[in-house]
């Protein structure tokens, strides 16, 4: 089981978007260097009142090519960094994955999985709409999630467009993603 890195992202800045790069480099227990997200504690403005004294549970934020090409099909013009993603990925399945998975990035980069992005208000501003296009429904009513998960940096390096994930799944039972 594995994917592919499609595109790199990071900001200084808490805008929404990140632009894309040719590479980021991952600090371990930090997140992606150069990144206003970067921190061992919580960097998320809407949560650093509240929670910034516990640890930074969404250092890297993934995303699945896949959404970006249903977006784009639900008639949004969406791109790799639009929607503040440091990591685009493709052919791996990122919210069946579950927590504490390992996610090799290139040569030496491994994140670990801590969650689900929760959808927030802050797409509709970006495009109108985009919030409710980021969610679903499975058959039992429950609500599917679809904007990314959220990892922690275990080992640094260096992750580039094209490089190759590899995946290894938590020993034991498996929990499912939850929003972090």
């Amino acid at each position: 089981m594995g994917g592919t890195v499609v595109a790199v992202a990071q900001s200084a800045t808490h805008s929404f978007s990140k632009p894309v790069g040719e590479c980021i480099r991952l600090l371990a227990g930090l997140g992606v260097e150069g990144d206003a997200h970067l921190g061992a504690t919580v960097q998320h403005r809407s949560r650093i009142a509240k929670f910034g004294h516990l640890p930074n549970l969404r250092q890297v934020h993934l995303m699945q090519a896949e959404l970006l090409d249903e977006l784009h099909a639900a008639g949004f013009a969406i791109k790799p960094g639009d929607m503040g993603e440091n990591v685009t990925t493709q052919g791996l399945d990122l919210l069946g994955l579950p927590t504490a998975t390992l996610l090799r990035l290139g040569d030496t980069a491994i994140i670990e999985v801590t969650g689900l992005r929760n959808p927030c208000r802050q797409l509709n501003d970006f495009r109108p709409g985009l919030m409710q296009a980021t969610l679903d429904r499975d058959a039992a009513g429950n609500l599917i999630r679809k904007a990314g998960i959220m990892a922690t940096v275990v080992t640094g390096g260096a992750v580039r467009a094209g490089d190759p994930i590899t995946v290894t799944l938590p020993a034991g039972t498996h929990r499912p993603l939850e929003p972090v």
